[in-house]
């Protein structure tokens, strides 16, 4: 069982502005002299990964790049306290790991920032292996690599018994490209349309996990 960390798990940013970091990256851009290489759509995005991919295309494996990504971890792991479990997460993740579960965390987010939550949250040991963000920013989702390093981990050689439970377009096209089948969490409006749009399948959509929990609860 593979789990996306922001979104099924928790709310990484729920008490740590994604926008306010997103905002903070693009300074630390131009503070570098580096501006130029983020066009006004990047320099305005939401999502702190849009300006340090949008950087990673021009500069790749740089000394840039590599700063830029150590910064963003930095603040990652600083919303660490704060961020939010995911409405039954908690029960859903031990509960199914009675049922002989295996799970590794494959995530754009900081591998460091995923140990972190986890140690929180008592639940280390549920997770034994995770994937998070590389250097070579090119391995992020949608690019199945942090899925297919899980797997392997795990020793996992039949896909169809392996499941990515994820909220955003590039976990399910990661899944996709991997051959791992796909569950969706949407926990809101604009998250559904976002999955329905890369043609997530409707009846492969929750919109909680308590759906999730009901089900691994009747399992014998």
């Amino acid at each position: 069982m593979l789990w996306d960390l922001d979104g099924p798990i928790c709310r990484l940013f729920a008490g740590y502005s994604a926008v306010g970091i997103a905002r903070q990256l693009v300074q630390q851009i131009d503070g570098f002299g580096m501006g130029s290489l983020l066009d006004e759509e990047e320099r305005s995005a939401t999502d702190p990964h849009v300006a340090l991919l949008a950087v990673n295309r021009q500069r790749p494996d740089s000394d840039l790049i590599r700063e830029l990504e150590e910064w963003l971890t930095q603040r990652e792991l600083d919303a660490v306290p704060r961020a939010m479990p995911t409405p039954y997460a908690d029960p859903l993740i031990r509960t199914w790991v009675s049922r002989g579960a295996r799970f590794a965390i494959t995530t754009n987010n900081s591998g460091r920032a995923a140990a972190a939550y986890i140690q929180s949250r008592g639940i280390a040991d549920l997770f034994p292996h995770i994937c998070g963000r590389e250097q070579d920013l090119s391995l992020m989702k949608p690019n199945p690599h942090c899925l297919v390093q899980a797997l392997k981990s795990m020793g996992t050689h039949d896909l169809s018994q392996a499941l990515m439970l994820g909220d955003a377009p590039t976990d399910y096209e990661a899944a996709q490209r991997a051959g791992v089948p796909f569950l969706g969490y949407a926990r809101n409006e604009r998250k559904l349309e976002a999955l329905l749009a890369v043609g997530v399948k409707p009846e492969f959509i929750v919109g909680s996990l308590e759906q999730v929990l009901d089900v691994v609860r009747r399992q014998s």
